[in-house]
C-alpha cells in the first residue's frame, strides 16, 4: 500500500485521519494559503489544497499527500477565516448565528512519484442558535476560537448550538472523510 502523507497540523485532521483506518504520517505544510475570494469559495480551498499538497510532495519520491483547506462562508457572503482574537471571534460567531451559512473544504491527493492529482470540493450548510453575548463568551472561555476556520467546533461544546447541518457532518469538523474515502480509491487505495 501507498504510504499516506497529511499535509496539515491540525488535531481536528489528525483524529479525522484515524477513522480510515490506514496508517499515515504528519508532515505541515509550509505553502502560503491564498485567502481572497476573486473566483469564488470553492475554487479557494481548492487551490490552497492543492498548494499544500505540492509544497509537501516536493519533499517526498512517493507517497500519496492529502492536502486540505477548510473556510466558512457567511450568509452576507464573507470568509471567515481563523480569527486573530477572541473580539473578532464574537463578532464573526454572532454574525454566522444570524443565519444559515456554509462550510468549504477543498481536497486534494498527489501521488509524489508520478505527479498524478485529484481534487474535490465538499460544502454544508450549517444552521445555528442564536447566543447571548454571555453564553458566547462562557463558550470562548471552554473552547478556543483561535485555531478553527469560523471560530467555532461542532465535535464539542459548539454542537450545543449548531441543531442542524445540511452535507458532511465531517466537512465541518475540517475533513471529508466520504469524499477523501473516494478519492483515495482511485490511487488504489481502499479503505473499507
Amino acid at each position: 500500500m501507498k504510504k499516506l502523507i497529511l499535509a496539515s497540523a491540525s488535531p481536528q485532521r489528525r483524529k479525522l485521519m484515524k477513522i480510515l483506518g490506514l496508517p499515515f504520517v504528519i508532515v505541515p505544510s509550509r505553502a502560503k494559503e491564498i485567502d481572497n475570494l476573486t473566483q469564488g469559495c470553492a475554487h479557494l480551498v481548492k487551490a490552497n489544497a492543492l498548494l499544500k499538497a505540492r509544497e509537501v510532495a516536493q519533499r517526498f519520491k512517493e507517497g500519496l499527500i492529502i492536502g486540505c483547506d477548510t473556510v466558512v462562508l457567511s450568509s452576507k457572503g464573507r470568509l471567515i477565516l481563523k480569527p486573530r482574537d477572541l473580539k473578532e471571534a464574537k463578532k464573526n460567531l454572532k454574525e454566522l448565528m444570524a443565519y444559515p451559512h456554509w462550510v468549504y473544504s477543498g481536497l486534494a491527493v498527489i501521488d509524489a512519484k508520478t505527479g498524478r492529482t485529484e481534487a474535490a470540493v465538499e460544502k454544508t450548510k450549517l444552521f445555528m442558535t442564536k447566543l447571548s453575548d454571555d453564553a458566547i463568551d462562557r463558550y470562548h472561555k471552554i473552547v478556543s476560537p483561535l485555531d478553527k476556520a469560523g471560530g467555532f467546533d461542532i465535535e464539542g461544546r459548539g454542537s450545543l448550538f449548531i441543531p442542524r447541518i445540511e452535507g458532511c457532518y465531517f466537512n465541518v469538523v475540517g475533513l471529508p472523510l466520504a469524499k477523501l474515502a473516494q478519492i483515495l480509491k482511485k490511487f488504489g487505495v481502499n479503505t473499507l
